[in-house]
């Protein structure tokens, strides 16, 4: 930091930059002879990438040298990263996020120190070139990756980076989201009742294979509800013909439950009434 004019005391104002590699004993001086000089670049084709030196600043002006201020420690310029990160982990945490963690590179930090982390993402049948990029910072080793497609195939690598640029990515790990809690592009029901309580629905064949129902029913006076877990397009209920039923149908996965279907009510079937089949509207 510079001195103001009224500290200077006296015209042919300046600085003297010392400085020496850290641990040695003779200093190297120099001159800067602006008064308004508040940078010096020393170079040196020889030397080493984030060395360490020790630096002090002094004055003076036409009457001599004034203080020195204390010695502090500075680097050379440090070089990106060499090696990359190494146990690179991934698992899926839901639908559209992954979790990945690895471990800092085995490398002698002389040339530098690693300053955070950069994790890129990309589906299977995305480029490299245009993957999700996130950036941690310090030495946290793991972090979550969000807003994926469910059900899809990803690949994740990890590099270190620091002020002079980005490392060699680790390998490419791959995880699997989990698959979605319901259709993307909705789904369909339309029961149909007849007098031996069969209820039936539609849903896209693709989610038949991915998803399984819950049905939920219960007595329209009651509080309590019972389930029954499916992969079919109907299920048959033992239910009193002589009562209201409300009953909801609720897709779920390991990605988590889905959003029930509106309530469903069954009004009282008389024991005289003929059996309907069951058959349901079509949906898209």
């Amino acid at each position: 930091q510079t001195v103001p004019e009224e500290l200077q005391n006296g015209g042919g104002f300046g600085y003297v930059v010392a400085f020496r590699p850290f641990g040695t004993i003779s200093w190297m001086q120099t001159v800067v002879a602006s008064p308004d000089a508040a940078r010096y670049v020393f170079r040196n084709e020889s030397l080493p990438p984030f060395s360490p030196y020790e630096v002090k600043v002094g004055v003076y002006n036409n009457k001599g040298e004034g203080s020195f201020s204390p010695v502090t420690v500075v680097y050379s310029a440090e070089e990106e990263p060499t090696k990359a990160p190494t146990t690179v982990l991934a698992r899926s945490l839901s639908a559209s996020d992954v979790e990945v963690s690895w471990a800092p590179p085995w490398e002698s930090q002389h040339k530098g120190r690693i300053q955070g982390y950069e994790v890129r993402c990309w589906r299977h049948d995305e480029k490299e070139e245009n993957a999700k990029r996130i950036r941690t910072v310090g030495n946290q080793t793991s972090t979550r990756v969000g807003n994926l497609r469910g059900n899809a195939l990803y690949h994740l690598a990890v590099r270190a980076y620091n002020t002079a640029g980005t490392g060699p990515s680790s390998a490419a790990v791959n995880v699997t989201t989990r698959k979605p809690r319901e259709c993307p592009w909705g789904w369909g029901l339309s029961p149909g009742v007849s007098s031996s309580t069969s209820l039936c629905w539609c849903l896209g064949h693709f989610y038949l294979l991915s998803l399984s129902l819950q049905v939920l029913y219960r007595w329209n006076k009651q509080s309590s509800t019972s389930v029954i877990e499916t992969n079919k397009t109907s299920v048959e209920l033992s239910l009193p013909l002589d009562e209201d039923y409300i009953i909801e149908i609720k897709p779920f996965s390991d990605g988590g439950d889905g959003s029930s279907s509106e309530q469903i009510r069954i009004p009282k079937i008389s024991s005289k009434q003929g059996a309907a089949s069951c058959q349901p509207a079509a949906c898209s």
